[in-house]
């Protein structure tokens, strides 16, 4: 037989005395809630909004101290931040003030929409709410994030308005909009107007500089701060490290690295990968690699750093084998770092390496490609002269192609001398962008080698018609700490009419020993053979190797920074030089490093 389970009642009692035979006097009090105590409690923001109704319910809508507590929980906690809701409440305040809309404006400042402050900020100027020294740089901050320069320029106006434009807090935060808006040369007179800056603001127009690619004016200044005796940040010599490396100053640098032993600043992670990206891009792999391997710890950047050393200075090998070593260790790989190992495979012809990287990149490791991802796979392609799956994987690509896709595309028809695809990869670039002389030159000479010189002239037609100009090459080389620089075919001073003329014995030394002048690529309409190989003939990697056999002792390496591409005569130039003097010299381009040692090139004439 089923035992039947008993049933249960339940009785609902309201909050008053009830007295029964049986029990005893009982008293309910109802509990009161605090919607204060309630806010630092909240799991989402559904449970805020139950908050904010709650609060409408007992008429604290209006409490300027509740509403300010729950947009400053909106605003700051990462797993409710939503600042369209945080407006909306800002909104329900009649009479906000200063307080409240600075916690909007910093959240704002963060956000993907940081230009709605000004929305909120019209409306407490409307109500004669006065902003103070809290409220301009989280304004700036938001001017900052959306590279809004003509808005930060109205601030900045504001700011001269209420006599806080020198304040100390409000400076920093100007620099760095500016800084963000790539107007360096604003950021600089802010800087000057500053009395006593401190090393943080030293540091943000350094880093402001550097980011700009204007290495020297960031030297110039951590000799300014030094002279003031400001001691620096480990923030301030990452950007003078970052300084040498885009000047490629090798001797510079080494002293910049002493200094940093001696200041302690090794003990940072950050300083040192800096430091292996300085000494590969000043062309010392060996001390890149001493570096590294001096690092008591290491993390991702690190590791990817010296990957991407390996891979421009064509040691694809060592960078794969350095990512083996990297899984061993069990540090986990980013995007940079596999950008590092397909340049290595790019520049060393390593397709099916290179393939295979790049599906794990997306497969093993879920890492997104960027736009620099797909473009080492579209030139890893072309390089290898498979320019037809390269045309393929560009229009098949998930990505709109951007027009430096295109560019790279190009660059290979003319390696190739595919001119009929060229035309056709010309014709987009010209969709996007007719501005870039760089096109017209390398499609010029493409058509050159192949003979189609009426499509040679309609090309320099073109360029003459839309005023396009060809962007000038330059080298520089450090002789004795001091940057030499020189421009193809300058000849405006004494000493480079001289410089000129040991050039011309340089080059009549290498014909003798079968050195032959590629006048394909210098082609002009109008222009001689003879005139041609002038042209080559003073370019400026010739010149700045030339000034660097007359003014450094025998057996010294010679090194110099090219700003563009290095063409295929200088790059045979430079094979001969080195044999004949027996130099190594080595040759950084706007893509990779070229060590020439007796005769060959490390890219062993793959670029």
């Amino acid at each position: 037989m089923a035992i039947q389970a008993p049933s249960l009642t339940v009785h609902l009692f309201s909050c008053q005395d009830f007295n029964t035979k049986n029990s005893r006097k009982h008293t309910f009090t109802p509990i009161e809630l605090d919607p204060l105590s309630l806010i630092p409690q909240c799991k989402s923001l559904k449970e805020l909004k139950q908050i904010q109704a709650f609060s409408i319910k007992t008429q604290l809508q209006k409490d300027v101290f509740l509403m300010n507590k729950l947009i400053k929980f909106c605003v700051n906690d990462p797993t409710l931040a939503n600042m369209h809701y945080a407006h909306h409440l800002f909104d329900q305040i009649p009479q906000p003030d200063i307080v409240i809309f600075n916690f909007l404006a910093r959240g704002y400042a963060r956000s993907d929409t940081p230009l709605n402050v000004f929305i909120a900020f019209l409306k407490i100027l409307a109500l004669g709410v006065a902003p103070d020294l809290y409220t301009f740089p989280s304004l700036s901050k938001a001017c900052a994030r959306a590279e809004a320069l003509e808005e930060g320029m109205q601030l900045h106006c504001l700011m001269i308005k209420y006599g806080l434009n020198d304040d100390m807090y409000v400076c920093p935060a100007l620099m760095n909009m500016y800084i963000e808006c790539n107007d360096n040369g604003s950021a600089r007179r802010v800087f000057d107007r500053i009395g006593d800056p401190c090393v943080v603001m030293y540091n943000a127009i350094i880093m402001g500089y550097v980011r700009s690619s204007e290495p020297n004016e960031a030297l110039l200044l951590f000799r300014e701060l030094q002279v003031k005796k400001i001691k620096p940040t480990d923030v301030t010599v990452l950007g003078v490290v970052s300084s040498c490396a885009l000047l490629g100053t090798l001797e510079f640098g080494k002293w910049v690295h002493e200094y940093v032993k001696k200041n302690g600043f090794d003990q940072y992670v950050k300083v040192n990968t800096a430091l292996i990206d300085m000494y590969a891009k000043c062309g010392s792999l060996d001390d890149a690699i001493s570096v590294f391997e001096s690092m008591p710890y290491r993390d991702t950047q690190a590791w990817s750093a010296m990957i991407m050393a390996y891979a421009v200075h064509g040691r694809a090998r060592c960078a794969i084998s350095l990512f083996q070593e990297m899984q061993n260790a069990r540090v986990s790989p980013d995007g940079i770092t596999f950008l590092g190992l397909l340049y290595a495979c790019n520049h060393s012809g390593l397709v099916d390496e290179g393939f295979r990287f790049f599906n794990s990149m997306k497969e093993n490791y879920r890492i997104a490609p960027g736009v620099k991802h797909y473009g080492c796979m579209l030139d890893l392609l072309a390089r290898a002269g498979r320019l037809t799956d390269a045309f393929k994987f560009l229009m098949e690509l998930p990505i709109p192609p951007t027009v430096l896709l295109w560019r790279t595309l190009l660059a290979a028809c003319s390696i190739h001398g595919n001119v009929d695809l060229g035309k056709l990869v010309l014709g987009r670039i010209f969709e996007m962008d007719k501005s870039h002389g760089g096109d017209y030159v390398i499609f010029s000479n493409m058509c050159a080698r192949a003979g189609k010189w009426e499509e040679v002239n309609y090309i320099w037609k073109l360029m003459k018609e839309s005023g396009i100009k060809k962007i000038p090459g330059y080298s520089s080389i450090e002789v004795n700490n001091v940057l030499h620089e020189f421009f193809s075919g300058e000849v405006t001073r004494i000493e480079h009419r001289e410089l000129h003329q040991e050039v011309d014995k340089l080059i009549e030394k290498l014909k003798s020993v079968g050195y032959v002048p590629d006048t394909s690529i210098a082609f002009r309409p109008g222009v001689e053979d003879e005139d041609k190989e002038a042209t080559l003939r003073y370019h400026s990697e010739k010149l700045a190797i030339t000034f660097g056999l007359l003014n450094s002792p025998p057996g010294k390496t010679i090194r110099v920074v090219k700003n563009l591409r290095i063409c295929e005569d200088c790059h045979s130039a430079a094979k001969f030089i080195s044999l004949i003097f027996k130099r190594n010299i080595i040759i950084r381009d706007l893509h990779r490093f070229h060590h020439f040692e007796g005769g060959n090139c490390s890219c062993g004439d793959f670029w």
